[in-house]
């Protein structure tokens, strides 16, 4: 299930853009941040996040990109479940070896 965040989808690309847009008129990115979370009412940390994650999205910054962490999760949470699946196969079997061997 989805973590349900407390911004929209369209607010944080709004900020992220506003970032981006507003980058020339600061010393730094991170004073850049500071100063748009502020207009936007959010936590720079948070919005310095959501904007890590774009710059790696769009291949800027090194790192994992949202389309791959996605799929990591989904390949693990299917994982956990063939392991489970598999581990009921086995007691099955086991019992099932068990009942032969007294016949």
């Amino acid at each position: 299930m989805a973590k349900v965040g407390r911004y929209s989808p369209e607010i944080r690309e709004r900020a992220v853009r506003m970032v981006a847009e507003h980058l020339n008129e600061y010393p730094s990115q991170w004073a850049t941040t500071m100063s748009v979370a502020q207009e936007l009412g959010m936590s720079a940390e948070t919005l310095r996040t959501w904007v890590r994650r774009s710059e790696v999205d769009l291949g800027i910054r090194s790192g994992i990109t949202t389309d791959e962490r996605t799929r990591v999760k989904e390949l693990e949470r299917e994982n956990s479940e063939l392991r489970r699946a598999n581990e009921i196969f086995k007691a099955a079997s086991n019992k099932l070896a068990i009942l032969a061997a007294r016949w």
